[in-house]
């Protein structure tokens, strides 16, 4: 945290250096940050924090832009010529993507602490008041009758920690191997009664419309959810593991090097780090990585057991390509249920 603060100031420092002349000719700057859908209000704050400080810093005034949607689905868009000078997306994998297309650099994660992740959250249920289906851990997910919203794999990053964190719950239980993983995740997609294309979507669905009996969600969307809607509404249920969740940044090379973004793109992604950043991420109920900011949130997080894509799957490429990619164990899954 330390290190990426002072990051923070050494691009200050080195803007005020050279940055005079920009400043002059360029007062008014366009920002565009493409990000996944669960994050719209904590980038509304983060931008106008962010952008008070950047102009007592530089005198420029910068218009900052957001783009949320799928995870996936956002991370095509820059890759067919959205021109984002940051993404901010649900995992790692689809930042990847955009570097096979020439737009960030490989070695991205190694720019920024925590592999370029500057918070976590994981996976839970959201039920309506009561719990009538009696759900309390991912087993309960998969009896007849159960009906269950969550997004598509296939256009979302929160499905994929979703599919994900299902199929590692099973495969580390006592007796557990691929093929009761599959078998047991096969189950949980057949009881999916909406599958809708992002997270706040299914949010909508469950909460605002009243479909199925839970919603496999972010922690934060949930939390956030009850505080809007009403503990006398939901409740929050987390199952006894899951996985650990790490939504990932990086700056947009081919954008920031053509329209002269570069500082305020690595400046901006530092003051995620920052200690106001970070109390930020927690204000909106993502799980910040300075640990004293955590300790302060301590009340709003309770403990539990995770497991890391790596630790169980390899990481995200080797995920993407077994369970994602067209024709992989998702698209298995899914053609037999219908």
């Amino acid at each position: 945290m330390k290190t990426s603060f002072k990051a923070l100031i050494s691009a200050t420092v080195l803007i005020a250096s050279f940055g005079l002349t920009t400043t002059l000719q360029a007062a008014d700057r366009q920002f565009l940050n493409v990000s996944y859908d669960a994050t719209r209000e904590f980038y509304d704050e983060f931008n106008k924090s962010f952008g008070s400080w950047w102009t007592s810093k530089t005198g420029q005034k910068v218009d900052f832009k957001q783009s949320h949607g799928g995870s996936g689905k956002q991370a095509r868009a820059v890759v067919d010529g959205l021109k984002a000078d940051v993404v901010t997306l649900a995992l790692a994998n689809d930042i990847d993507e955009i570097v096979k297309s020439g737009q960030i650099q490989p070695g991205w994660q190694k720019e920024f602490p925590y592999n370029s992740a500057p918070y976590t959250s994981t996976i839970v249920f959201m039920v309506r008041k009561g719990n009538p289906k009696n759900i309390k851990d991912w087993p309960d997910l998969v009896k007849p009758g159960v009906e269950i919203i969550t997004p598509n794999p296939k256009t979302g990053g929160l499905p994929r920690w979703v599919y994900l964190s299902a199929w590692g719950y099973e495969l580390t239980q006592p007796g557990g191997n691929e093929a009761k993983a599959k078998a047991f995740v096969g189950k949980l997609y057949h009881n999916v009664k909406v599958m809708d294309s992002a997270a706040r979507a299914s949010m909508t669905t469950f909460a605002e419309r009243g479909i199925g009996d839970v919603l496999l969600t972010w922690e934060n969307e949930a939390l956030v959810t009850q505080k809007a809607l009403g503990k006398d509404k939901f409740e929050i249920i987390y199952p006894s593991v899951s996985i650990l969740t790490e939504p990932s940044v990086a700056i947009v090379d081919k954008t920031v090097e053509k329209d002269g973004n570069k500082w305020l793109a690595t400046a901006y992604i530092n003051y995620m780090y920052s200690p106001l950043g970070q109390n930020m991420v927690a204000k909106h109920y993502y799980r910040p990585r300075n640990q004293e900011v955590l300790a302060k949130y301590r009340n709003q997080f309770p403990p539990l057991k995770t497991f890391t894509i790596d630790e169980v799957f390899g990481g995200w490429s080797n995920a993407q390509k077994t369970h994602f990619a067209n024709g992989a164990i998702f698209d298995q899954l899914y053609n037999s249920k219908r």
